[in-house]
């Protein structure tokens, strides 16, 4: 612990959030703590490093900083119902997040586009960084991905920012002011921080329609629509969703026995032009190209991003073929709904390997799309059982106690059903890592190391 007088704002978590939260208010000549509930949490050395003199506690959250303290800068990790944290607010702190700083920093200054949802909004995060650099627009991509939203201010000459947030940001920025913004869709996910209410965690991430000029809605999912409708205050509010769009809206249409992102009446690409696969990832697309047209992208260049992105790692990532199988990495898929977007969404059957911690969810919307799609599944981690309590009986469940032993019975079971339609391998947890990995990343990186080892095994023989 280290100490120091006059605190004006307690940075609660560091990470790479707080370590920016920190770079920012040392700019500004702000008065600051550090308080992290860990021993040693991450980037406690260049906290020490860079920031000698600011005073930090490591360990717990028991610091008379917090009575003190005019602001709290609370890590979207943490729970704003932390008791301290709410004996604080009792006290007179307000409590914020990093976008709360940055939206005050930015205000109306330039445009800002953000992309909430339980699936989906880091791939739509990317394609508007990509469409918007092939629009020759200098654009800052960041939030709840990539790069901490505080750091994108480093760079100055800015035209656009693009942030992906999560419910846990959103909780906390009430600034926050849009160009366009999109609530992709809500399924169950983060629900052990919502008391398990699906509601509750719904509305935290309605707030992204507060203060936003054009409101992007997804037709197909009801909060998306509910949500839109009961926003306020806005000049457009556009739609998108996989059906015939109305004037202005965005949707499919056909024409000629093939399927179209349309615009309207207007014919945009074919829907077997987008590279990445699955139905959710058209729903993607059209979502994008709302969100940038009401920034002003140009259409041309957005089209031409969406036939060349091949998708970002850990997301329905394509592996690999070998024994007339497909290998796919959704290590991303860390809710139920992702993992029924992705199954889904693959042509053929699948053998899905699951498990990790549930978080709270219901498995059971899991069900319909197992007894369709999967050939089998494979199970790992805490919370296991409860998948294979709602995978039918004619679906082979296999218990596995690591990511190397899935693989193998995935290869096994994969290569034993190879018949008229495609076999896939596809790794979409539905649950978190934290039980067997330090973070999803690590877990697709296992999987895919996994899987290259088997392949080069299966290459030799």
């Amino acid at each position: 612990m280290n100490t120091q007088q006059s605190i004006n704002s307690v940075i609660v978590g560091l990470g790479k959030t707080g370590l920016s939260v920190a770079r920012y208010l040392a700019s500004k000549n702000d008065s600051f703590a550090v308080v992290d509930s860990r021993d040693n949490p991450p980037n406690a050395d260049d906290l020490k490093n860079d920031y000698s003199s600011v005073p930090y506690h490591f360990g717990d959250f028991k610091s008379d900083w917090f009575a003190t303290a005019d602001q709290l800068v609370v890590n979207p990790g943490i729970a704003i119902a932390t008791p301290e944290i709410q004996q604080a607010k009792q006290s007179g702190a307000e409590i914020i997040g990093d976008i709360e700083l940055f939206a005050r920093e930015i205000g109306q200054t330039k445009p800002i586009v953000a992309i909430t949802g339980s699936n989906g909004k880091t791939t739509v995060t990317l394609l508007l960084d990509l469409m918007a650099k092939k629009s020759g627009v200098k654009v800052g991509t960041g939030g709840n991905v990539g790069t901490p939203a505080l750091d994108l201010l480093l760079e100055e000459d800015t035209e656009l920012f693009v942030l992906e947030l999560s419910s846990y940001q959103l909780e906390t920025s009430p600034s926050l002011q849009t160009i366009s913004a999109v609530v992709l869709n809500v399924s169950e996910d983060h629900l052990d921080r919502y008391d398990n209410d699906l509601e509750k965690y719904a509305q935290s991430k309605s707030a992204i329609y507060n203060n936003c000029k054009t409101v992007i809605a997804n037709r197909d999912d009801a909060y998306s629509i509910r949500f839109a409708n009961e926003a306020s205050d806005y000049q457009a509010l556009v739609t998108f969703g996989l059906d015939k769009p109305e004037a202005g809206q965005y949707g499919i249409a056909l024409q000629a026995g093939k399927e179209w992102l349309a615009k309207g009446d207007d014919l945009l690409m074919t829907v077997d032009e987008i590279k990445l696969p699955g139905s959710h990832n058209v729903s993607n697309a059209l979502a994008t190209l709302a969100l940038g047209d009401a920034a002003g992208l140009k259409v041309t260049a957005m089209l031409e991003v969406l036939k060349e992105f091949a998708g970002t790692e850990h997301r329905t990532q394509w592996l690999a073929k070998f024994n007339g199988v497909n290998w796919y990495n959704d290590s991303k898929g860390t809710n139920v709904g992702a993992t029924l977007a992705a199954l889904s969404g693959l042509p053929g059957k699948a053998v899905l390997i699951a498990g990790g911690q549930g978080k709270g969810a219901d498995f059971l919307p899991l069900q319909n799309v197992i007894k369709k799609k999967a050939i089998a599944v494979v199970l790992m981690g805490e919370d296991a059982q409860q998948i294979a309590d709602i995978v039918p009986d004619a679906v082979t469940t296999i218990f596995v106690d690591s990511m190397s032993e899935a693989v193998k019975f995935a290869h096994k079971l994969s290569t034993e059903a190879k018949g008229s339609e495609e076999v896939n391998v596809l790794l979409s947890p539905a649950c978190a890592s934290f039980d067997m990995f330090k973070n999803y990343r690590v877990r697709g990186e296992v999987f895919m190391a996994a899987v290259s080892e088997l392949e080069q095994g299966v290459t030799n023989d």
